[in-house]
């Protein structure tokens, strides 16, 4: 009997497909392959706690009680960069590997970062609805920005942080970053600055754009206190995860004016929940979609299909976070 490698998807989000047909090349002759659609943050069902590895896409959660029932599991793998949703210390004392899959979405998300930039710092969403009424006057003409007079600030330089550096750089922004983790010499290769400090980034950045993993220590990294310390009329990007973000100060602070805008893929409790957040002024909320392009998808679900070959094979696995 063939060991099996359960594909967890919440059913509200179809990101795969029943077949797993991108999976299955690189598993069918070692694994039973099947497809589990779950109500999100519903228990597991009985087949899946019986798996050899288990794929996850957005939503499941596998605390410590799901992993204490986890009989024969091999590997969890996170389908996509984040592995917030995983017990890592639980699973790393039951013996389990947790990998994630940090870079298929590289390209994607530093892509989307810069589109929401320009789309504030060049107004496009005010430009087109004012276009779309017969007529204009381009009232929003004091608003529109010179790049390469404007510093761009990454907090979290790693894959996604500096393929978005690189390409502010492209644009003419003086780019700057924060970032304790990144060995010393790194903004020599990358050819940017350095701070010592997310209070030093946060006074000199006109822009802002959140590259970092959502842990324990990131988690509500910009509140009141950050959004205040940033210069009047900056700009606010998230493409990493929404709970590193205090969404309330956020909002607040772009209707008072303190902000200048923000793009947002992501959102704290998301998606937004109410018309009031949803009509806050001079703000573009994305779906968290930043990830997506049919060539991501098969990049993230083929090597989420690898890491699984190998772990039901007894062979070592890769990008392990535990």
């Amino acid at each position: 009997m063939l060991p099996l490698v359960a594909i967890l998807c919440p059913r509200e989000f179809k990101f795969t497909d029943h077949d797993a047909s991108v999976e299955r090349p690189f598993l069918a002759d070692v694994a039973e392959l099947r497809t589990v659609w779950l109500d999100y943050d519903r228990p597991f069902p009985e087949e899946v706690l019986e798996a050899h590895a288990l794929i996850l896409w957005h939503g499941p959660q596998v605390t410590p009680a799901v992993i204490a029932r986890l009989r024969q599991c091999r590997a969890i793998i996170r389908n996509g960069v984040g592995f917030d949703s995983v017990d890592t210390a639980a699973a790393a004392r039951a013996g389990i590997p947790v990998c994630n899959v940090p870079d298929y979405g590289t390209e994607e998300v530093a892509d989307h970062a810069l589109a929401l930039t320009l789309a504030l710092y060049r107004q496009i969403l005010p430009l087109d609805a004012e276009a779309k009424q017969l007529g204009w006057k381009i009232a929003v003409a004091p608003k529109m920005r010179r790049l390469r007079h404007q510093t761009f600030g990454i907090i979290g330089l790693g894959r996604i942080g500096t393929a978005t550096a690189l390409r502010a750089k492209a644009f003419g922004f003086r780019v700057v970053f924060h970032d304790p983790y990144v060995p010393p010499g790194t903004h020599k290769a990358v050819g940017i600055e350095r701070v010592d400090s997310l209070s030093e980034l946060l006074a000199v950045a006109d822009t802002v754009s959140i590259h970092c993993p959502l842990t324990a220590e990131t988690r509500g990294l910009i509140g009141e206190r950050e959004i205040a310390a940033m210069k009047p009329g900056a700009f606010l990007i998230n493409t990493a995860r929404g709970d590193i973000v205090r969404k309330a100060p956020v909002f607040a602070a772009l209707r008072s004016g303190h902000l200048g805008g923000a793009g947002l893929d992501v959102v704290e409790n998301e998606p937004l929940r109410t018309p009031e957040e949803a009509a806050t002024p001079n703000l573009i909320c994305t779906c968290h979609a930043a990830f997506c392009s049919p060539e991501g998808m098969v990049e993230m679900r083929s090597t989420s299909a690898r890491i699984a070959r190998a772990a039901v094979l007894g062979q070592p696995v890769w990008n392990r976070v535990n």
